[in-house]
């Protein structure tokens, strides 16, 4: 079997709390007539997602003519191939990550197994989830608490999050990342009334985006020890391991970082620095399924969970879904659509995806879900053109 020709294209929409739902999407076509779909992440929209896909379409000319059943020493290729130019950094690692998905997605459909069996088989069924929350705009506590006691309730999450940088209350200056009395103060209110809302046998994540100083992470961390969360994510930003590892090593609330980390040479940084208690790779853009896999192994050798962070289509996702039956330190996975209200109807595949707060793992051939064409049309991003 022999590739012969790759396309890309970029589908999306701005929606409200969505953080940017765009998505570059990869079609790999194949002399016996498999084709195979992947999807990596494109930045949070914008002029990005054409940078994405012009690296798709510079890889493009060393793919032709290879077989797409060698996913490892095609991977490699690619970002050997261009480490001078930045193939482990962004966007160029998005690229590779989106066309390796679509070569997982052949090589499963090829041998009539889905993606995890090529992975070395699955530890579970279910993945469970967490649910990224907006409580509107209002940025109350009694905001957070009702939108976490509804999600809880209604839809059976057992983890939530919630951002709380750019709350507006009490910030004195734009550009400095100190978190003075009456913001820290307006912070913890809202922890502290969400936790209470749910109790504490719903897990409970914090975000910060990477927003705080050192001081401003530590007085945080410190702060909410007793509210027992299931982290405070990126409390600095993701620059300096060694401020990250300051943090971490002043308090007992478990810190996760790595969504703006690639491949596994970043993270075994992270860890051999005892900067995180958690990972988050997002798998759309940390360098592919086997990338992903990868790291897991080397947080396992520390004993670190792993938790994706994820923002993407139903394809994306499921794509994440297969690394994370995959490994035995899977934690917990994130569901950031929920207030997306096509999110569901771009993909074809076993539905409802989202059950009681879990994803079920595809049992089909390759990643198990295909982009419904025209759906997708209809979402393409800015003018950009569709598959052929």
């Amino acid at each position: 079997m022999k590739i012969t020709d790759i396309q890309s294209c970029i589908i999306g929409r701005e929606e409200p709390h969505s953080g940017g739902c765009v998505w570059t999407f990869v079609r790999i076509y194949t002399d016996e007539g498999i084709i195979g779909t992947g999807e990596c992440n494109s930045a949070a929209a914008g002029a990005s997602g054409f940078a994405v896909k012009a690296a798709i379409e510079a890889m493009k000319p060393v793919l032709i003519g290879r077989n797409p059943m060698d996913t490892g020493p095609l991977y490699e290729l690619l970002r050997r191939r261009g480490r001078y130019g930045g193939t482990t950094n962004a966007p160029l690692i998005f690229a590779i990550t989106g066309i390796e998905n679509a070569l997982y997605d052949i090589a499963g459909k090829a041998l009539g197994v889905p993606v995890y069996q090529l992975l070395g088989g699955k530890y579970r069924d279910q993945i469970r989830l967490y649910a990224d929350l907006h409580a509107g705009d209002e940025e109350t506590p009694q905001a957070y608490a009702a939108k976490a006691a509804e999600v809880v309730g209604e839809e059976g999450y057992t983890a939530v999050k919630f951002d709380v940088d750019h709350t507006g209350v009490g910030k004195l200056d734009p550009w400095n990342w100190t978190v003075a009395a009456k913001e820290m103060n307006h912070i913890i209110e809202l922890i502290s009334a969400t936790r209470e809302a749910i109790g504490f046998d719903v897990d409970l994540a914090i975000d910060c985006h990477g927003q705080f100083d050192v001081p401003s992470a530590i007085t945080l961390a410190k702060a909410v020890e007793d509210l027992r969360l299931m982290w405070l994510e990126e409390p600095v930003p993701a620059e300096n391991i060694d401020a990250l590892a300051q943090v971490k090593a002043s308090t007992s609330t478990v810190i996760c970082s790595g969504e703006n980390q690639y491949t596994r040479f970043e993270f075994l940084q992270l860890l051999q620095r005892q900067a995180v208690d958690v990972i988050m790779p997002d798998l759309s853009k940390a360098g592919g399924i086997m990338e992903g896999k990868r790291i897991a192994e080397i947080a396992d050798a520390f004993y670190v969970p792993i938790a994706p962070h994820n923002v993407s289509s139903p394809l994306g996702m499921m794509a994440a879904c297969h690394v994370c039956a995959s490994v035995p330190n899977f934690f917990v996975l994130e569901f950031h659509g929920r207030e997306i209200p096509w999110w569901s109807d771009l993909c074809e595949g076993d539905k409802p995806f989202i059950r009681n707060g879990t994803m079920q793992l595809s049992e089909r051939p390759g990643i198990g879900v295909e982009l419904n064409d025209e759906v997708a049309k209809s979402l393409l991003w800015r003018g950009d053109n569709y598959f052929d």
